[in-house]
């Protein structure tokens, strides 16, 4: 991939085909987890009389999905109190519903946007700014699940089964690294 380019209000980069494939299966699995979580809202029939949708009362168990999802009230780990545990749930049901919309939104944008053989992708600032949060959202995903972590080096040793991982890793954050650069040129 070369790197974005503002022209205007458009952000413009060449991506290679393997490039897209990896950039739109990655987004696409990130996208299927999502929508699971969407199908297992419970059903509220109050939800459903005043119009204002509801999530899960609860986390999610994947750890994953936990990192995209995480708790909007932060509890105290030791000894965290009923009420505690009554607003942490409430504020998940009412908020998680439009954080899902948000990042499947920004999901469909990459995947609409992102040529499956590869070749340019020109973006709208607006569509840019969904591209920065779906790169979030994948290299989050990944980051959990390779357990990147501050004192992880740059390289693994090729034995290492993560090792292949982290080069994707570090190539998304390059991808969004440059996008960033792009929008912040005048």
């Amino acid at each position: 991939m070369r790197p974005w380019k503002r022209r205007g209000d458009a952000v413009t980069a060449e991506i290679d085909q393997q490039e897209a494939a990896v950039l739109r299966g990655l987004v696409s699995q990130i996208e299927d987890m999502l929508r699971a979580r969407v199908e297992e809202t419970p059903q509220d029939e109050l939800a459903e009389l005043t119009g204002i949708r509801t999530g899960p009362s609860t986390s999610p168990d994947d750890p994953i999905l936990s990192r995209l999802l995480p708790d909007f009230h932060r509890l105290d780990d030791d000894n965290p109190s009923k009420e505690d545990l009554d607003s942490a749930a409430a504020l998940r049901s009412l908020h998680e519903p439009a954080l899902l919309d948000r990042k499947t939104g920004v999901a469909a944008t990459v995947l609409s946007t992102c040529p499956p053989g590869g070749g340019e992708v020109r973006l709208t600032l607006e569509e840019a700014d969904a591209w920065l949060s779906a790169l979030n959202d994948v290299r989050l995903a990944l980051g959990t699940a390779i357990e990147v972590s501050e004192d992880m080096p740059e390289e693994l040793p090729e034995d290492d089964p993560r090792s292949p991982h982290l080069s994707v890793y570090h190539w998304l954050t390059w991808v969004q690294e440059t996008l960033v650069q792009a929008l912040g040129a005048d």
